[in-house]
């Protein structure tokens, strides 16, 4: 899943030939899942069709104030479609439509969309090599730029008059990526790394059996999405689960066993900046484990249980610049006993669950938590989703490592 999931992208589509390009630019947005409509200057339907931009944007395309064939016709509001966009995309940003941006003049659909936008706007300049290093466009560009328009450099390459140079529209692809960098870098996790462990460990006695537990895991994969959707990059160490997460900023790796918990999160901590341990990892596992099935006996059977590895001990013992955060499931002085669990293992702050609580615990989809810090802070909270939950979560921690 791309950070423009569920964004509102408005895309302009000015009169140059590159304007076939912008068919595989709504495609690719659409790809990333952003909800897409289009805007054209009334020549640019000389270069590429409305009806090819409204089957792939899923929206009917605008290109004039009013539909002059239709005599009920509906005014096309462009103030509605400046606040409707997060993202506004001018791809191809011709020569004329930039000089008349520059100058605010508004003579069509497009350029009136442009001046009551809200959102960031991006040009994507194409035009001929001359035309591109000609001093009044230069000018035009850098008087947008002071007016904080972003500008998506041209590439070089073939033109469309046969020369070779720069004036090339920036290919679809790069455009969508641009655009995703410049809304990742803006996010408060941007260039954070983030181990977040969730689910889960089996812990085999034969090949068939296993000592396990009912966490679901879906604490952790929603502080994983929380995570990833602020910007950090995100790997995510997840035992038996059946949640699932799509998510380009998202590694996810599949363990089972604890010691392959405790292998992999040591293959990674020392290069996050944030380590949350959310997984219901088995403190015990079979001391032998049997190659055959054991078959079913008469009497009872007996199975010698020794300690696993404490992870989260080990990671607060080696913790240079990490802020460490663990999980306590406790029936029982609940504060007390979270509290121990945070100085003895050096976190930063840990996450107290109660199974007391109603609507608390493994298989739901709420949580009803306290956060406690290393700074003797306690954060008692409501019965939330677990969605707010992690959300709350990681902004504590946001305030915390900005502190």
């Amino acid at each position: 899943m791309s950070i423009l999931s569920g964004k509102n992208i408005l895309v302009g589509i000015s009169a140059g030939i590159a304007a076939y390009k912008s068919a595989h630019l709504v495609r690719g947005f659409i790809k990333a899942g952003a909800n897409v409509k289009v805007v054209m200057t009334p020549a640019s339907k000389d270069f590429i069709t409305p009806l090819t931009l409204s089957t792939l944007s899923k929206n009917p395309v605008l290109s004039s104030f009013t539909n002059e064939e239709d005599t009920n016709a509906v005014w096309n509001n462009h103030v509605e479609l400046g606040l409707w966009a997060d993202y506004f995309i001018i791809a191809p940003a011709t020569a004329n439509t930039i000089s008349k941006m520059s100058t605010g003049e508004c003579d069509n659909l497009l350029l009136a969309t442009y001046l009551s936008a809200k959102c960031p706007v991006f040009l994507a300049p194409a035009m001929d090599l001359d035309m591109y290093k000609h001093p009044g466009v230069t000018t035009a560009l850098t008087k947008l730029q002071s007016y904080n328009n972003i500008v998506i450099p041209a590439t070089s390459g073939e033109l469309a008059s046969g020369l070779i140079g720069e004036g090339r529209m920036a290919e679809p692809e790069a455009i969508v990526a641009f655009v995703e960098q410049y809304v990742l870098s803006g996010l408060p996790l941007f260039g954070k790394r983030m181990l977040i462990t969730a689910g889960p460990t089996y812990e085999a006695i034969d090949p068939v059996r296993f000592i396990g537990n009912h966490s679901s895991g879906k604490m952790g994969f929603e502080i994983a999405k929380c995570g990833a959707n602020l910007g950090a990059e995100v790997v995510l160490i997840s035992g038996p689960s059946a949640e699932h997460i799509h998510d380009n900023l998202v590694k996810r790796i599949d363990v089972v066993s604890a010691q392959e918990m405790y292998d992999e999160v040591h293959k990674h901590y020392d290069n996050v900046d944030i380590a949350i341990l959310s997984a219901a990892v088995a403190d015990f596992k079979p001391k032998f484990i049997s190659d055959i099935k054991i078959k079913k006996q008469e009497t009872a059977l007996s199975i010698e249980l020794e300690s696993t590895k404490d992870i989260l001990k080990s990671l607060g013992d080696m913790k240079t610049r990490q802020f460490l955060v663990g999980f306590a499931l406790e029936t029982n002085d609940e504060i007390n006993n979270a509290t121990k669990k945070l100085k003895s293992k050096n976190l930063n702050l840990i996450v107290l669950n109660s199974l007391n609580h109603k609507g608390a615990g493994f298989g739901v989809s709420t949580n009803k938590v306290t956060f406690i810090t290393d700074q003797n802070e306690v954060i008692d909270n409501d019965l939330k989703s677990k969605a707010e939950v992690a959300s709350d979560l990681v902004q504590l921690i946001i305030k915390k490592i900005n502190a």
